[in-house]
């Protein structure tokens, strides 16, 4: 069995066969967008979870699972490209990117820590899951994971490139698992907060190498005047940074994500775990 579990999808129009065609490596097909998000119930939620689960919950938590829940209802954007031939993902797997410091000052690592099949789970299920991979990556516990940066390490720099992209034709391309090597480290989509770096909005490049078509880069919630019923008032928003693989995922599957993603973070009290 492969490493994914995989279904080809057969219907194919013809702009996709054509985009495929056009971009032959994820290193030029990049589509950029922002939205900004009112977060001041997404933080009620937040403090009301923590009081009655007594679970470490997190504006990424939320945004993990608005973008696992986008990719269950857009379905076609939960894919990947196989000799140029679009494959639908059996499941949702969405990681988030983890800063390692354990090796002093000036040796931060990076890192990914994947929630497999977190559109099946609850919010709780899925933070405590979460939380758990975190504080084994940080402590260096995440045995494939370490295997993996011990593998890189030993490649030297000049041939990284050439390394990088073999790895990724046998791991996705030829879908064969590797020893040794993390099984789909990086899934369907990747969250990433730059608002943890202080950041109120940046734009994450696409990682050829991951096949991921998605990044979600959710920024800093920060005050601002909003408009209510006509006036000016103070409010809560959050800017949330994505960056597609426009070889198959258009405008129409970015609208149901942002839609969704959007639905999520603002009505939390009747779309996620009740409080």
């Amino acid at each position: 069995m492969g490493q994914l579990k995989l279904v080809r999808k057969k219907e194919i129009s013809s702009f996709r066969k054509l985009a495929i065609g056009t971009w032959q490596t994820a290193y030029d097909p990049t589509v950029y967008g922002a939205m900004t998000v009112r977060m001041e119930n997404a933080l009620a939620y937040i403090e009301r979870f923590r009081e009655k689960y007594g679970v470490r919950l997190t504006v990424t938590h939320l945004v993990t699972k608005a973008v696992a829940e986008a990719l269950h209802r857009c379905p076609d954007a939960n894919a990947i490209l196989r000799f140029n031939k679009i494959y639908l993902r059996q499941g949702v797997t969405v990681s988030v990117l983890v800063v390692q410091t354990d090796q002093g000052d000036g040796k931060v690592d990076l890192t990914a820590a994947k929630i497999e099949n977190a559109e099946q789970k609850t919010l709780k299920e899925m933070a405590e899951e979460l939380q758990a991979t975190i504080d084994r990556v940080r402590k260096r516990k995440e045995e494939s994971l370490e295997k993996g940066k011990g593998l890189v390490a030993m490649v030297p720099f000049l041939f990284m490139n050439a390394f990088l992209k073999m790895l990724a034709f046998f791991m996705y391309t030829l879908n064969l698992r590797l020893p040794g090597v993390p099984r789909d480290a990086f899934g369907g989509a990747t969250v990433t907060n730059v608002g943890s770096l202080g950041l109120d909005m940046a734009f994450v490049p696409l990682v050829p190498y991951t096949r991921t078509p998605i990044f979600v880069a959710p920024g800093a919630v920060v005050d601002e005047p909003v408009v209510e019923d006509g006036k000016v008032v103070p409010g809560k928003v959050m800017r949330l940074c994505a960056t597609f693989d426009h070889r198959f995922i258009d405008g129409h599957h970015a609208s149901v994500l942002a839609k969704t993603v959007r639905e999520v973070l603002q009505k939390p009290f009747e779309t996620l775990d009740p409080v």
